[in-house]
C-alpha cells in the first residue's frame, strides 16, 4: 500500500455532529446498543455450546453468525464510541484500513452464510432422512471454507484498491468509520476501478448469496406443500421465518448502501444505514433466532434450571 506522493498520514473520523449535548446522547444510545449485542451474541453462542441438543449443523451456523456480528461490530463500535466523547477523532491511514478490512470481512462472511444457511434448512425440510449425511461435520466445514474464501478474496481486493488512492488533500472522513463511500470523496485519484470492482465483485456476491437463498427456498415451499398436515407444514415453515427475517433485514440494508444510484447518494442517509447494518442488526440477529425459536428458549430454560440448583 505504498502512498507516492501523498502526503497524508492519517483521517479524522467526522463522526455524526458536533453538538456535545447531541454526541452524548449517541454516546449513551449506542453503548446500551454495543453491550446488548456483545452479551447476547456471545450469550447464544455460550448457549449452543453447552446444549448438546444444539449441536446440529443448523446452530453450528448460527454460532458463525453470532461469531460474524461480535466481530464486525466491534470493528466498528469501540472507535466510534470514543470518538463521540473526545476531541481526538484521528485514527491512522493503516489502522483505517485495517477497520475496513476487518469489517468488510465479516460483513462479506455473513452474506455467504446466510446463503449456506438456507442451504441448510432445504437439506433439513427437503431430505430429512439424509440431513445428517449431507450436512455432516465434513460438508459444513467444507461450506466454512467457502465463506471464509470468499470474504478473504472480496474484502482484500476492496483493502487493497481502496487505500492505494492518493489522498493528498482533506483528511476528514465524514462518517464515523472506514467506509468506502467517504472515502472515495476524498480520494484526489480516479476511483472508476474501485467502482467496477465494488460494483463486479461485491455485486456478484450479494447476487450470487440472495439467487442461492430464494432458489432454497423455492426448494423448501414446494417440499412443505407436500406435507399433508396443516401442523407438519407451520412447523416446518416456522424453522425458516428467523432466517428469512435476518435475511430480509441484512440483505435490505447492504443492498440500500452500496447499490443504490448515485444521484440519490445522501451522507446523512449513509450514516444511518451504516449504523443499522454495523451495530443495530447484529444486536436484532441473536434476538430474532432465540425469541422465534423453540429449542434455543428451551435450552435457556434448562441453563437457568441448572444454575438455579
Amino acid at each position: 500500500m505504498e502512498r507516492e506522493n501523498c502526503s497524508l498520514n492519517g483521517f479524522v473520523l467526522l463522526g455524526f455532529t458536533n453538538n456535545p449535548e447531541k454526541n452524548m446522547t449517541l454516546f449513551i444510545t449506542l453503548l446500551v446498543i454495543y453491550l446488548i449485542n456483545v452479551l447476547a451474541n456471545l450469550g447464544l453462542i455460550f448457549l449452543i455450546r453447552m446444549d448438546s441438543q444444539l449441536h446440529t449443523p443448523m446452530y453450528f451456523f448460527l454460532s458463525q453468525l453470532s461469531f460474524y456480528d461480535l466481530c464486525y461490530s466491534t470493528a466498528v463500535a469501540p472507535k466510534t464510541l470514543v470518538n463521540l466523547i473526545s476531541t481526538n477523532k484521528s485514527i491512522p491511514f493503516f489502522g483505517c484500513a485495517l477497520q475496513f478490512f476487518v469489517s468488510c470481512f465479516f460483513i462479506d462472511s455473513e452474506c455467504v452464510l446466510l446463503a449456506v444457511m438456507a442451504f441448510d434448512r432445504y437439506q433439513a425440510i427437503s431430505n430429512p432422512l439424509l440431513y445428517t449425511v449431507n450436512m455432516s461435520s465434513k460438508v459444513c466445514c467444507l461450506l466454512l471454507a467457502v465463506v471464509y474464501t470468499v470474504a478473504l478474496g472480496d474484502s482484500l481486493t476492496h483493502t487493497i484498491l481502496t487505500f492505494r488512492l492518493c489522498f493528498c488533500g482533506s483528511n476528514e472522513v465524514n462518517h464515523f468509520f472506514c467506509d468506502l463511500p467517504p472515502l472515495y470523496v476524498i480520494s484526489c485519484s480516479s476511483i472508476e476501478v474501485n467502482e467496477l470492482a465494488l460494483f463486479t465483485v461485491f455485486g456478484f456476491i450479494e447476487l450470487s448469496t440472495i439467487s442461492g437463498v430464494l432458489v432454497s427456498y423455492c426448494y423448501i415451499f414446494l417440499s412443505v406443500l407436500k406435507i399433508r398436515s396443516a401442523e407438519g407444514r407451520f412447523k416446518a415453515f416456522s424453522t425458516c421465518t428467523s432466517h428469512l427475517t435476518a435475511v430480509a433485514i441484512f440483505q435490505g440494508t447492504m443492498l440500500f448502501m452500496y447499490f443504490r444510484p448515485s444521484s440519490a447518494y445522501s451522507l446523512d442517509q449513509d450514516k444511518m444505514a451504516s449504523l443499522f447494518y454495523t451495530l443495530v442488526i447484529p444486536m436484532l440477529n441473536p434476538l430474532i433466532y432465540s425469541l422465534r425459536n423453540k429449542d434455543v428458549k428451551d435450552a435457556l430454560v434448562k441453563l437457568k434450571t441448572k444454575t438455579c440448583l
